[in-house]
């Protein structure tokens, strides 16, 4: 039988069991350091194999559709934000101070690359644009979104550090890895498509270490004393709001400046996702670990979100009739005559 697009995917599942992993049995010390260590170089793997993956023949396909793409990073890095900050004395008290960092962490982040494709491709939108704009807004994330958290969270942990620190440090973790393997990618490309599922694992498993080495410092910390339970039904309810009002405007602004259905389909997935790929390595980077867990909270938790409600979308979005081409229309001509 297959599982309702509502429950979760084996993914949050696992984050989920990462979590209370980390709430019993957290690690301190020499351990620690072992597994922050042991993050950072999983990180760096991760971000050295999406390089690997990255088509720049789909990049280049995609590359000319300016308009699209502006409006996307618009959305991304301009909307979110704002929706954040001017929305913070409504939606706030339905969290915890601590939590809404997260909430406007969560903001400033770039797109996710794998599920706005995945759910482009599943609604039959425009792929080259959607690989090409996904793509670009991982690579702008790293220098936009330190950034944007000094000018939106700057009392929040080391974001009171020089903006150009961080930069500098998720430039070296992050992007440095993410070239590497990009260059690299006439050598090792097949040999990477080949073992997509098992490096699928690679994915994954760098995540949930980010999380579970995060979430140890942080009930070491006493996260859980500083969370009520009402403030995480609050933090789906903020989610919710937040996702509902950027699906609202990306449809909406798409249609009014007269977007094609397909390009309406890749603003919307691309527009509208957060990713947790780059969000949870950074807010290492950005924030002391003992508040890192509580930063990726939110992040945790609008990435299942986003997940159950783009599904229905595509799936909606599918069920469209095709658009005749201009063949069809050829042949459907001469069938007439």
């Amino acid at each position: 039988m297959a599982r309702s697009r509502f429950l979760p995917d084996n993914f949050t599942l696992m984050l989920l069991t990462t979590v209370a992993l980390a709430s019993f049995l957290p690690v301190k010390g020499q351990v620690a350091h072992f597994f922050e260590l042991l993050t950072t170089a999983a990180v760096a793997l991760l971000f050295f194999l999406h390089g690997a993956k990255l088509s720049r023949d789909a990049v280049l396909a995609g590359i000319g559709h300016w308009r699209l793409h502006l409006l996307v990073f618009a959305t991304t890095f301009i909307l979110f934000p704002i929706v954040g900050v001017v929305l913070r004395p409504v939606l706030e008290p339905l969290v915890t101070p601590q939590l809404y960092t997260g909430v406007l962490y969560l903001c400033v982040l770039p797109a996710t690359v794998q599920s706005a494709i995945a759910f482009t491709a599943m609604a039959r939108g425009n792929m080259p644009a959607a690989i090409c704009s996904a793509s670009a807004s991982t690579l702008l994330g790293i220098v936009v979104t330190p950034l944007l958290v000094k000018i939106v969270l700057p009392q929040a942990g080391e974001a009171q550090q020089d903006a150009l620190h961080s930069i500098g440090k998720i430039m070296v973790q992050l992007l440095l890895p993410f070239l590497a393997g990009h260059f690299l990618r006439p050598f090792i490309g097949d040999f990477v498509k080949k073992n997509a599922k098992v490096l699928k694992v690679v994915d994954q498993g760098s995540i949930l270490l980010v999380v579970f080495t995060a979430f140890s410092a942080a009930v070491v910390a006493g996260i859980w004393r500083q969370l009520p339970l009402v403030a995480l039904l609050g933090l789906m309810l903020v989610s919710a709001i937040i996702l509902a009002l950027v699906l609202v405007f990306t449809t909406f602004i798409s249609r009014k400046l007269g977007f094609s259905k397909e390009d309406e389909i890749t603003i919307v997935f691309c527009g509208s996702k957060k990713s947790l790929i780059s969000g949870v390595p950074m807010a290492k980077v950005i924030f002391p670990s003992a508040e890192a867990g509580l930063i990726v909270l939110p992040l945790m938790i609008f990435h299942q979100l986003q997940l159950m409600v783009c599904a229905v979308l595509a799936q909606r979005y599918a069920r469209r009739p095709e658009t005749p081409t201009l063949d069809d229309k050829g042949a459907a001509a001469k069938a007439s005559a």
